[in-house]
Formats: C-alpha cells, structure tokens, sequence
C-alpha cells in the first residue's frame, strides 16, 4: 500500500561565502528566508523497499543540479536547477519539502527565499515520463499558507487548483476573475489561505479590496 513519506533533507550545511553570496541586509527588503551561501548537496531520502532519492547539487552558493532515482532504475535522471525553472533561485533547507509516492514519483516543494515565489515539480521515477513544474505554486511552507500537508495547490490567476499528491485527486475553486497576480510579490494578492481535502478558503484582492472566498469541495 502506497503511503506519504516526507523525507527529512540532510546533509545539507550552510555557510557564509567569501565570495559574494550574502545574508539579507537590513536596508534591503525583507527576504522569504535566509539566502546564506549554498554550499553543499540536499538530499531526500524516501523510506521504501527501492531507496527513492532526490538530490540537489549546488555551485557558487545556488542549487545547480537536480538528481533522482531509486535502487534498480538503472540510470540517475539529472537536469539542471535554473534550465528547468527558466529562473534562478535561491533555496534554503528550511523551505524545502519532497513527498515521495514510493517509486512512482516524487513532489518537490519549494520557494524562493528572495521573493517567496512559490514552485513545485513532479520528478517521475522512469527514464522518460516528462517533469510536472508550477512556478505559481502557493506551499505551506509559507506561515501564511495553511494546507494540508498531502495537497499541493497552486493557482493560474483565476482560479486555485488542488491535488492530493498521493492519489491524483483534485478538486478547484474560481476566484470569479482573473486577478493581475504578481507570482514573485504573492501576498499583495493573495494574502492567506485555509485548504485542506475538504474545503477551500482564500483572501485575495479584487479590484483593491480584500475579499474572502470559500468553497467545499470533494477530490476526485
């Protein structure tokens, strides 16, 4: 039977570089979280017969390079972190979350600790099946962001949309509008949400007035 596994990242240490790669400054604008110099691989570990595993290379304090596999795969998938987000980002193993369905696939969870843009990728544990990627993922990783921890949410700017990342199931919700969001200053539109596997709450702006918008739902 398939369970939800969120692996603990480790060996992962964070050091201050001598090379330019700085903390937030205290004149600057308020970071996501810190953007202490990368230094060394992430990774997760799933916890199954197969050993699936997702790591994250790094080079000149960014994550660089993306591996996952699993114990008879045969091959070590790998891609590069800024060629699949089309951006360069900057990670934090405190924002960080992968949730593992066995040897099918992995979610990886995550933002951007400049902005706080949200992203999410889908790494399939074959040679072949393409990689789901959302750069307007909304994580809780994010204190504000209440969701539960088997759903991943994102949102195309008129509407929210929900998965269980277990399952497949999902479910959504409109907005009634699209709404010029600014993925990369996510509260000045989206200000919280509540979501769990039975309900969707949201505060977002409409038309420069907060608005609140609620909807049951059932995945499937």
């Amino acid at each position: 039977m398939m369970k939800l596994l969120v692996a603990p990242a480790i060996a992962v240490v964070l050091i201050l570089s001598i090379t330019g790669c700085k903390s937030s400054s205290a004149d600057g604008p308020a970071l996501f979280c810190d953007t202490t110099c990368l230094k060394d691989t992430i990774k997760f570990n799933g916890d199954f017969a197969l050993k699936p595993y997702v790591y994250i290379s790094a080079k000149d304090c960014r994550a660089d390079t993306l591996i996952w596999s699993y114990k008879g795969m045969g091959i070590n998938r790998k891609t590069g972190f800024t060629y699949l987000l089309n951006n360069s980002v900057s990670i934090n193993k405190d924002n960080i979350r992968c949730v593992f369905n066995d040897t099918s696939y992995a979610w990886l969870l995550f933002n951007d600790c400049a902005t706080g843009r949200g992203y999410q990728l889908r790494l399939p544990f074959n040679k072949t099946a393409d990689i789901g990627r959302k750069s307007s993922g909304i994580n809780n990783i994010d204190k504000k962001f209440s969701i539960s921890d088997n759903l991943v949410v994102n949102t195309d700017r008129g509407n929210i949309y929900i998965e269980d990342m277990i399952t497949g199931k999902k479910a959504m919700m409109t907005f009634g509008q699209k709404l010029d969001i600014d993925y990369d200053a996510i509260h000045e539109y989206i200000d919280s949400v509540n979501i769990t596997n039975s309900r969707i709450w949201v505060k977002i702006l409409v038309d420069n007035k907060w608005v609140e918008k609620e909807k049951n739902i059932t995945l499937e």
